[in-house]
């Protein structure tokens, strides 16, 4: 197996598994300001940063679209549909946006596309996850996203220190273009 297909299934499954556990653990509130899932769900962009920063921007989206799709319909058996739906959207509009803002930004000094891409991508994500599966249910849904996105906020900065343990580790698009290993 190449270094890339392992790169792209490792990606893949990793953002399904996540998706789909946050998207089980986001129906169990902790309180009226946030959700189990606010604690999982960040690790999903750390994944696509990896993944962009490794394979680059056009594969990172390929792990994003087959990890939407897998966590859809794993969402639909292990959640409730709206909840597939609503993170779908969600999902897709967010990692795309995060992958956008992490391939502009990713030569900049090491933690600001990560933190640019998370911190914006998140709070589309939220917003839209949020008011598409909660909206109308009578729960506390505004007070329970801005809960959410403040332990992402902070789950992200945390989430910095392997994010630069691992890219010191794996190669980058620039290290394998230069020893022929391109992927």
């Amino acid at each position: 197996m190449t270094m890339l297909t392992r790169g792209l299934l490792l990606g893949t499954l990793a953002m399904a598994l996540l998706v789909t556990a946050s998207n089980i653990l986001v129906q169990f509130p902790v309180n009226d300001f946030l959700t189990w899932g606010a604690f999982t769900y960040p690790a999903c962009f750390l994944v696509t940063d990896l993944c962009t920063r490794t394979l680059g921007a056009e594969r990172a989206r390929k792990v994003v679209y087959v990890g939407f799709a897998v966590a859809v319909v794993l969402s639909i058996a292990l959640a409730t549909p709206r909840i597939a739906m609503a993170s779908g959207a969600a999902f897709l509009t967010a990692q795309l946006l995060d992958v956008a803002i992490f391939d502009r930004l990713r030569r900049a000094v090491w933690w600001v596309a990560p933190l640019a891409s998370s911190l914006f991508a998140s709070a589309i994500d939220t917003a839209l996850f949020f008011s598409l599966a909660f909206a109308g249910t009578g729960l506390p849904w505004v007070t329970l996203a801005l809960g959410d996105y403040v332990v992402k906020l902070a789950i992200t900065l945390i989430m910095l220190v392997p994010f630069r343990a691992l890219i010191s580790t794996l190669p980058s698009r620039e290290r394998m273009q230069g020893t022929g290993l391109s992927p």
